[in-house]
């Protein structure tokens, strides 16, 4: 008898294995903030958070394994970080870090805290206007090789912090969905076609799509 060839494509009906994201937070507003996500009832079964303080960062060696992290930073006075996170910020632009740092081993997202308050033209600004240090850490780690699960999240003192919730939510939702889908896309391959393959995961603010390309005609 012949044995049953393996199916061409894997189901999606398997059980996501566990994962664990790291909240590295800044203080004050930021903690709280983690602390929210980490307690959310919504929260994904398989998905559990865990709260570093963004001076702690190097203890869990980005660039040496495999970490899932939330990145939650302030931007200040002259577009700078709080003085907890400048070591995170520095270390992350550092020049000397090799092209490709980063690939395989961090899967990310960032959240900024910024407060138009403190600019001159605080009427006419937004969130966009006064998160620098998220927008910059946010390019410099995708430049370095890590991937996004979730799309940045900026937030305004000034008017409330209302992108704060939405953005929560769009991470949940995303964790969740790139671990389901990960089982069919970023961690699957048939065999002995991993060259002719490509398998890729899009996730965006309440969006997930799984998209897989053969080999040109």
């Amino acid at each position: 008898l012949l044995a049953a060839a393996p199916s061409a494509y894997p189901t999606t009906t398997q059980v996501p294995s566990p994962v664990t994201v790291k909240l590295v937070h800044d203080e004050d507003l930021a903690e709280e903030v983690a602390g929210r996500l980490r307690d959310s009832p919504s929260r994904p079964a398989h998905v559990t958070y865990e709260l570093v303080p963004i001076d702690k960062f190097k203890a869990l060696a980005l660039d040496q394994q495999e970490t899932c992290v939330v990145f939650i930073v302030s931007t200040v006075e002259n577009e700078q970080p709080t003085e907890a996170a400048g070591g995170c910020v520095r270390w992350a632009h550092r020049r000397t870090h090799p092209e490709g740092l980063l690939a395989g081993k961090l899967t990310y997202s960032v959240l900024g805290l910024g407060d138009s308050n403190l600019l001159l033209d605080r009427q006419t600004t937004t969130a966009k206007d006064c998160n620098q240090v998220a927008q910059k850490l946010d390019a410099r780690l995708e430049a370095l090789g890590a991937i996004r699960f979730c799309a940045r999240g900026e937030a305004d003192d000034r008017t409330g912090n209302t992108e704060i919730d939405p953005w929560l939510r769009a991470v949940e939702e995303a964790r969740g969905a790139r671990e389901v889908l990960g089982v069919a896309c970023a961690a699957w391959r048939p065999p002995g076609a991993a060259a002719a393959l490509t398998a890729r995961v899009e996730l965006d603010i309440g969006y997930a799509r799984c998209s897989d390309s053969g080999p040109s005609a």
